[in-house]
């Protein structure tokens, strides 16, 4: 029971971040992150689909981070990850085009994806890619984990930005900012039933 109950609730919140990714940020080539910057630019330069990208990239840090996660919690990411992968997949040839303006949509995306991200990590998964690294910093040093991933992505979204568009960093940045401060929020939240998750996390990972 509990292990589909917490099978709902990840694939839940990476359903929430497969929506705020395709629906509001891809659109306007917005990155929400490390892995979906390299998402962006292969998109961009090569027309390389999101999802491979970002499944691709997220299945091999996941196997490089099995020693850090555990056998379990990588197959959980794993599932989230396969999860807004799909997701993605389904919307991405749905939504061609921007649904609004441009600050309405990183704001809306940026809240959606936080909140994804916070009930995964609350959970002791993540959706992968630099939220892993986040994840392990946040319980080896004590660091919010939003912190860290603002820091770690912001370095990544610079890169898109040279690429893409100076003006993309500033709206990545924006979405990170926003995206963040949600997580820890979130995080922070205390939920008894997650609250095992979490902690089932920190004894199986470190």
């Amino acid at each position: 029971m509990v292990s589909l109950q917490k099978a709902f609730i990840l694939g839940l919140a990476a359903l929430i971040q497969g929506v705020a990714m395709s629906v509001f940020l891809f659109p306007h080539f917005i990155p929400s992150g490390g892995a979906a910057s390299a998402g962006v630019l292969l998109k961009y330069l090569f027309n390389i689909p999101y999802e491979v990208t970002l499944w691709t990239l997220n299945a091999g840090l996941l196997i490089l981070a099995a020693r850090w996660l555990g056998t379990k919690n990588v197959l959980w990411t794993l599932y989230c990850v396969t999860v807004t992968s799909v997701m993605i997949k389904l919307l991405s040839s749905v939504v061609i085009s921007p649904v609004s303006y441009i600050l309405i949509d990183l704001f809306t995306g940026a809240v959606m994806f936080g909140i994804g991200i916070g009930f995964l990590f609350k959970m002791g998964a993540s959706s992968g890619g630099m939220d892993i690294l986040a994840l392990i910093l946040s319980k080896w040093k004590g660091f919010p984990p939003g912190r860290c991933l603002f820091w770690i992505n912001g370095s990544l979204l610079l890169l898109t930005g040279i690429v893409v568009d100076w003006v993309i960093v500033i709206y990545a940045l924006g979405c990170q900012f926003i995206a963040t401060k949600i997580l820890d929020l979130v995080y922070n939240l205390e939920f008894k039933s997650l609250s095992r998750g979490r902690s089932a996390f920190t004894k199986s990972s470190i």
